[in-house]
């Protein structure tokens, strides 16, 4: 079986090296995303275990047309049945589409099923065209420079939508970005980790179910993936991976994981978001300035999303840069540290030693990731 993840171009790296620890070697890089071949059993691990996926794609068929009538043509050999129910509606939405192709390749994409429907590929009725229902399976069609991708979205819901994020902070981070820091930072669990500018905890969270080895959709409710709709799913071969992937959580964690804010109530979203993660027991949380911070541990790791200045006063930011480094600088000699920054912060405020930068984004906003070691005697 082929299947397309996908994610944001500046961390397909990532993706391809969760899928290498798959044991899925066989890859082909798109632009926001990445082809592989895998079973049914190993494409359900990554469904439960990817933290950088966006959302994952049965692939139906991979074509090279030039025209209109040759997709058409092409699309008649597609075994409908073999990926739809008949029970369940369907929409089509294109991605990354030619803009001239876009209406064209739909259309002919609908007209696929819709024949297929009216020739009696499908023994149990016929699934029906409603890109209005919030029930719809989604095909995807990508059509660029006469290379033509079709594939179903297995995830439903977007994969960064873990299922506890409690509501309350005005500038969360998606989880699928938070466990990308932490992967970049160098992040497996046995380090000491704080964040003293937890916001809504996504970090501490992430890092708890790194360092469990717990799989991040495992809490997802029955139904809740798209692929359990689709022709072919194995409920009880779906059951089992679940509950290997369970059965894998570590009881404890290899080093202490810190999270604090200097608003309560932040922390407390926090506490509660973790809670429902089922992760809060495994947590320190502290309402606490940044500056008044010592190291919990001669090393670790410190990780934080800076604020970026929409809700804070130019004054007030360049004050936080130059205490947050000065802080690391004087009581975290020996940690690493890694700063989420828009792309535009003075970082030189933070008077520490330049190592690297990532360039990500943050939704639409362009952020960089500053990582470096504090290696101050």
């Amino acid at each position: 079986m082929r299947w397309i993840a996908t994610c944001p171009h500046e961390t397909v790296a990532l993706l391809s090296a969760e899928l290498s620890a798959l044991g899925i070697p066989a890859q082909k890089q798109l632009h926001r995303g990445i082809i592989f071949e895998t079973d049914l059993e190993t494409a359900y691990r990554a469904h439960l275990l990817l933290r950088t996926a966006s959302r994952i794609q049965r692939v139906v068929g991979e074509f090279t047309i030039s025209t209109l009538v040759e997709l058409q043509n092409t699309l008649k050999t597609v075994l409908w049945p073999e990926f739809l129910r008949s029970h369940k509606p369907f929409l089509v939405e294109p991605a990354l589409t030619d803009p001239q192709a876009l209406a064209l390749g739909q259309e002919a994409v609908i007209n696929s099923v819709v024949q297929s429907v009216q020739g009696g590929a499908f023994e149990k009725g016929a699934p029906r065209y409603d890109p209005a229902s919030d029930k719809s399976i989604s095909i995807i069609v990508f059509i660029r420079n006469g290379s033509c991708v079709i594939g179903i979205d297995s995830a439903g819901r977007a994969l960064h939508k873990r299922g506890w994020r409690v509501n309350g902070h005005p500038a969360v981070l998606k989880e699928t970005l938070a466990a990308s820091l932490l992967l970049l930072a160098g992040y497996d669990g046995r380090d000491v980790l704080l964040d003293p500018l937890c916001g809504s905890g996504t970090i501490a969270i992430e890092a708890a179910y790194i360092a469990l080895n717990k799989a991040p959709l495992i809490h997802r409710g029955k139904d809740d993936f798209a692929l359990e709709h689709l022709a072919g799913f194995d409920r009880a071969l779906w059951r089992r991976v679940s509950d290997q992937l369970r059965a894998a959580k570590k009881s404890s964690l290899p080093a202490p994981i810190y999270a604090a804010d200097i608003n309560e109530k932040y922390v407390e979203i926090a506490r509660k978001s973790a809670l429902r993660a089922r992760v809060e027991k495994y947590l320190q949380f502290a309402a606490r300035p940044f500056q008044e911070w010592q190291a919990p541990a001669p090393q670790g790791l410190l990780i934080a999303n800076l604020p970026y200045g929409e809700r804070i006063k130019p004054a007030a930011i360049e004050t936080l840069y130059r205490d947050v480094g000065k802080t690391i600088h004087q009581r975290f000699s020996g940690w690493r540290y890694a700063l989420l920054v828009p792309q535009e912060a003075p970082i030189h405020l933070f008077g520490l030693p330049e190592e690297k930068y990532v360039h990500l984004m943050n939704g639409a906003l362009p952020v960089r990731l500053l990582i470096g070691q504090n290696n101050k005697n």
